[in-house]
């Protein structure tokens, strides 16, 4: 059987961040997309997605889904063929976004959990893109989706992720890192800081696009990915 393919999307997306993938990948080898919204650490998240993962397979995660891809890598490195990191990063928060997020899960907690709004979408889109409302549509529609409970856990989750770069250096499988030009929240520096410290990870640049490359520039990363693939066993 062709190796799976299992995807792991970011904080209040679903399996939509990965419907151009789904489609380029699902004719020729088997393809799932991990819920994400169950657990309130990185861990729980990554053992929900090893229990429901295929003995062996090939993983790829966006932001937060490469959080807990990492996380997968230290519990079962043995399971997975390839890696790829995508507008994601290996390190911590620092002290000012540990802020922002505990100020968020506030604001939620007392009833004013509004999803992805259009003032937020400048941090996740290409400013080509903010115009684009069938685009930023399928963005907020994820986001209320997942929903208040879903988003208070997966913030929680991700203020007490390690710092997974110590870890870099013991990845022995195929890995790609995507990252888009203009991504603000996960920018290019630690794209390339995490290419450099996995053995032999190419890089990818993704042009004309910001955090949600997967959606904004699908072709693009299909043929990241493709390559990737190319470099797996069979």
């Amino acid at each position: 059987m062709t190796l799976p393919i299992l995807f792991l999307p970011g904080l209040l997306c679903d399996a939509d961040l990965w419907t151009a993938q789904l489609n380029a990948f699902s004719a020729e080898r088997p393809v799932a997309v991990a819920s994400l919204a169950g657990s309130d650490s990185v861990a729980g998240l990554a053992e929900a997605a090893l229990a429901a993962a295929p003995r062996r397979f090939a993983l790829a995660g966006l932001s937060m889904g490469g959080y807990v891809a990492l996380e997968i890598m230290r519990r079962a490195q043995e399971r997975v063929a390839g890696l790829a990191l995508i507008d994601t990063s290996a390190r911590p928060d620092t002290e000012e976004q540990s802020r922002r997020r505990r100020a968020l899960i506030a604001l939620a907690r007392t009833g004013k959990f509004k999803g992805v709004t259009p003032r937020l979408l400048p941090l996740l889109l290409h400013p080509s893109r903010l115009e684009d409302p069938v685009l930023t549509g399928r963005v907020m529609a994820m986001a209320a989706r997942i929903g208040r409970d879903a988003f208070l856990r997966q913030q929680t989750a991700i203020l007490g992720r390690p710092d997974s770069r110590p870890d870099l250096s013991r990845i022995g499988c195929p890995a790609v890192v995507v990252c888009g030009r203009q991504d603000e929240l996960t920018p290019l520096p630690v794209s390339e800081e995490m290419a450099g410290l996995i053995p032999g990870a190419d890089l990818v640049v993704v042009e004309d696009s910001g955090h949600l490359s997967t959606m904004e520039q699908p072709e693009a990363v299909n043929a990241a990915l493709a390559a990737w693939l190319g470099r797996l066993p069979a």
